[in-house]
């Protein structure tokens, strides 16, 4: 068979092979996990940028490259819904009939071109160049034609052309233009109690980079310790946390590294604090925390507990987690024990303890500046899943406190169903309990409302919004 004769090359650029930027590659292997396997971007760009750290040549990340990488990621997440609709303004089919890979090449672009300093020739051309790597070069021109389009514009244009005008839909107005899920608005916003200004704040908290909050566990760390590493400030409320400015490691730290201290919200320290300060009838020699997992607040409880003489029992139903909390529990000074079991079925004799917490499974949206994709994978009918689990641990704490006793009940959520809903069914079926006022049990804190229960929020107390009520058992 004879040999088929050559193509002549057509006239023209030659062909040249893509290059591979590292940053926006890990970026877009970040979002692809995110996307793919419901992974969150807290546990999977960690590792990415340890690997990356690790590298020998050119593909070796400095300190720039990671908080580029990072803020390409939780940036592109967290104004998901806002590049989505100008996306879709930009092309000519459902958003949804764009493959998943080529829309996450397209946003990383869109926030370059609208979220960041990047000059804008650079965001598109280094968008197409990783669009040429990871998607081949026909889809690389399509992702070129889009930024292009979205390059005419700033952001505030963008946004004049998308959201639908407020007076119109006020709730649609702010998803679009903050970047939640529409029924997430409406839920946040009736948890404010209405008003344009505090909802506004709000979500545009949400979207803000939270700060790395650790706190120095009592009687193994200080927080004057603490505060001698480079770029730490003393917490605004809690007398244990400590704040890292931007760019601060806490795995470069050496007592969170040793254990004595740990990274954990403000908010969370405040929980923490507020039940083991609340006014007790009788002894105090006994506490559970009955949602131990991870530990964070099982580790602040066991070194205050310590300092008492008091011993702690951390119940986690899940077995990994409760290995989660037996490492952050290990080396507290007193008496504790970590065990796998489930709150609502209890292991322990009714009325076995003096202090309870109860920090139950939710639907997260307290936390939104940690974990941005959470917003949209959660759905309404979540809220129905976790109802029955959140008052039947709620149920279990209060049948295992003494009378006299006090339970604190808490939620990463400001989500009324989840809070004082749940508060409310459970105290119509158990009469012999009372709320107490937690508002003093957090010195200082302003803005806590009306009482008896404690809302926080990120916009105005700089934590994540943590919900907290207090019930004592009177018989």
């Amino acid at each position: 068979m004879s040999e088929q004769p050559r193509r002549p090359r057509k006239p023209g650029k030659p062909y040249r092979r893509p290059q591979k930027d590292p940053v926006r590659m890990l970026a877009f292997e970040a979002l692809r996990a995110v996307d793919e396997r419901d992974a969150y971007a807290n546990l999977v760009l960690p590792p990415l940028l340890r690997k990356a750290r690790e590298k020998e040549g050119p593909e070796k990340f400095d300190a720039r490259d990671a908080a580029l990488a990072t803020e390409l990621v939780y940036g592109t997440l967290r104004r998901q819904g806002t590049y989505d609709a100008i996306i879709a303004d930009c092309v000519d089919r459902p958003l949804r009939e764009v493959d998943p890979p080529v829309l996450d090449v397209l946003s990383l672009g869109v926030h370059q071109l609208l979220g960041t300093r990047i000059p804008s020739h650079a965001a598109v051309s280094a968008s197409v160049e990783l669009a040429r790597v990871v998607l081949g070069d026909g889809r690389a021109k399509f992702v070129n034609a889009v930024l292009r389009k979205v390059a005419r514009d700033d952001l505030d244009g963008w946004l004049e052309r998308v959201a639908p005008p407020y007076d119109e839909d006020p709730e649609d107005h702010l998803a679009v233009v903050h970047s939640h899920p529409r029924w997430v608005v409406s839920a946040l916003w009736d948890s404010l109690g209405g008003g344009r200004a505090g909802i506004e704040e709000l979500l545009a908290a949400d979207n803000e980079r939270p700060e790395v909050t650790l706190v120095a566990r009592p009687g193994r760390a200080t927080r004057e310790e603490l505060l001698g590493e480079e770029a730490a400030v003393p917490g605004r409320w809690s007398p244990y946390a400590v704040r890292l400015s931007e760019g601060g490691e806490p795995g470069a730290v050496e007592a969170v590294r040793e254990g004595r201290a740990g990274v954990q919200d403000e908010g969370s320290q405040l929980v923490a604090l507020a039940l083991a300060n609340a006014p007790l009838d009788g002894p105090d020699r006994r506490w559970l925390d009955g949602c131990a997992g991870p530990g964070g607040k099982a580790a602040l409880l066991g070194a205050l507990a310590a300092e008492r003489g008091a011993f702690l029992l951390a119940s986690e139903k899940q077995p990994h987690r409760a290995g989660l909390v037996a490492r952050a529990l290990d080396g507290n000074p007193g008496p504790y024990q970590v065990i796998a079991a489930d709150g609502t079925r209890p292991a322990w004799r009714p009325g076995s303890f003096d202090r309870v917490l109860v920090d139950v499974p939710c639907t997260g949206l307290g936390a939104l500046r940690r974990r941005p994709e959470a917003r949209w994978r959660r759905r309404p009918e979540d809220l129905d899943g976790f109802a029955p689990l959140q008052r039947g641990l709620l149920r279990g704490a209060l049948e295992a406190v003494r009378a006299g006793g006090v339970v604190a009940y808490a939620t990463c959520s400001p989500h009324l169903a989840e809070t004082r809903a749940v508060v409310t069914d459970v105290l119509k079926q158990h009469p012999g309990t009372e709320l107490l006022d937690a508002r003093p049990l957090l010195p200082g804190v302003p803005g806590l409302g009306e009482g008896p229960d404690v809302q926080l929020w990120p916009h105005v107390h700089g934590t994540d919004a943590m919900y907290l009520a207090l019930l004592r058992r009177t018989s």
